[in-house]
């Protein structure tokens, strides 16, 4: 738009007009930024961010009853095993087959120890009662064989413990556990060994031919 100039007669100035919507005091008023992702809340209701809160029958693991239930029935196992392996002791006369029962005896009393331990932790009442084996395993006079019925014994304990083991969560326990499997299977490896040396000695195979070969 042109005005006339009062300093000059006759000649006009221009004068810019301001934008529309144009402040003065635009550059003044504070601006609004968007958040930033680290301004946002963090969700942390997803499974995988509370794993750890979890209960052991969600993750998979033994809760704690089951768990206890568990606990007992090996110490019942392990319990039979201590009686018939002090029995063992008194009955064997040969040196060879002693020897073998007291390795027997003490390994089944340590685990017996060690498994009141883990149920009184979990405070829990560990079962006096002992397992069906004992009778099972006295019923055998004949020590050999009596020995070789406690292998068995001790290969169910193996495969008991081998299952459970994933299901247990403490770190402690489960590195008990596993140390008792592994004393088990060395234990039935050694006696397996024994029994085996013995019997071949008992009845040598025959190196001389038969009448069909010769």
């Amino acid at each position: 738009m042109a005005r006339l100039d009062a300093r000059r007669p006759g000649t006009r100035t221009h004068v810019r007009r301001k934008p529309r919507g144009s402040s003065s005091q635009a550059g003044t008023q504070p601006v609004r930024v968007a958040p930033t992702p680290d301004d946002a809340p963090v969700e942390v209701s997803s499974p995988v961010c509370r794993a750890g809160e979890a209960d052991d029958g969600y993750m998979g693991f033994l809760e704690r009853d089951a768990l206890v239930e568990q606990l007992n029935i090996l110490l019942e196992a392990e319990r039979a095993g201590a009686h018939v392996g002090v029995r063992l002791v008194a009955d064997a006369d040969d040196p060879e087959l002693k020897a073998l029962a007291r390795v027997i005896y003490a390994d089944e009393t340590r685990w017996c120890r060690m498994l009141i331990g883990a149920l009184k932790t979990l405070d829990a009442p560990p079962s006096q009662a002992v397992g069906a084996f004992y009778g099972k395993a006295m019923a055998i006079s004949d020590v050999e064989t009596r020995i070789a019925f406690v292998n068995r014994g001790q290969d169910w304990v193996v495969r008991k413990l081998t299952a459970m083991l994933p299901q247990v969560r403490n770190d402690a326990l489960h590195a008990s556990l596993r140390e008792m499997l592994l004393a088990h299977e060395r234990n039935i490896a050694s006696a397996a060994a024994t029994l085996d040396r013995r019997a071949t000695k008992s009845h040598p195979v025959s190196t001389q031919p038969s009448k069909s070969e010769s």
